[in-house]
């Protein structure tokens, strides 16, 4: 014979389960920030990593420049699009980026890569970045604070 549940039972298992998911989620929210993190460092590397290999390539003389410009790229395009490689006879392209990775903070996930972070030019004081003429770094848009409690724009 079988027994059946009592409604006291029910209560009781119902409960344990909402308490369980009242814990789960914000566990499931830290872990999603924490993905969104990590996918924001390497986004910041990889476009920060092509910013310096431009800038090095311009100091080796593969890319012109007038005297009074910095070395770094005048947009984040430049990067993806490639430049023509001075010391190359063929004159073949030097490219810095495949593609331009999104910052994956923006809200916007329909907005161009290169309209989803700051910019900060050579001419900017470094804690008032702004854009410029050159791309020297760029941040995040994100007013928000990291897990660390820092903000994202200042990573």
């Amino acid at each position: 014979m079988q027994r059946g549940f009592t409604l006291i039972e029910v209560l009781i298992t119902v409960a344990i389960v909402a308490t369980l998911a009242s814990v789960a989620l914000p566990l499931t929210e830290v872990a999603m920030q924490r993905s969104k993190e990590t996918d924001l460092r390497r986004a910041l590397r990889e476009v920060r990593d092509a910013l310096d290999a431009y800038k090095r390539a311009s100091d080796e003389g593969r890319i012109l420049r007038a005297a009074d410009q910095s070395g770094y790229p005048p947009n984040l395009a430049a990067l993806v699009e490639g430049v023509t490689d001075a010391k190359s006879p063929a004159e073949k392209k030097i490219y810095f980026l495949r593609r331009l990775p999104r910052d994956p903070l923006h809200p916007d996930t329909t907005a161009p890569p290169e309209n989803t972070w700051g910019l900060r030019s050579y001419d900017s004081p470094p804690f008032d970045p702004k854009p410029g003429r050159d791309v020297f770094d760029v941040h995040s848009l994100s007013d928000r604070k990291g897990l660390n409690g820092i903000a994202y724009r200042l990573w």
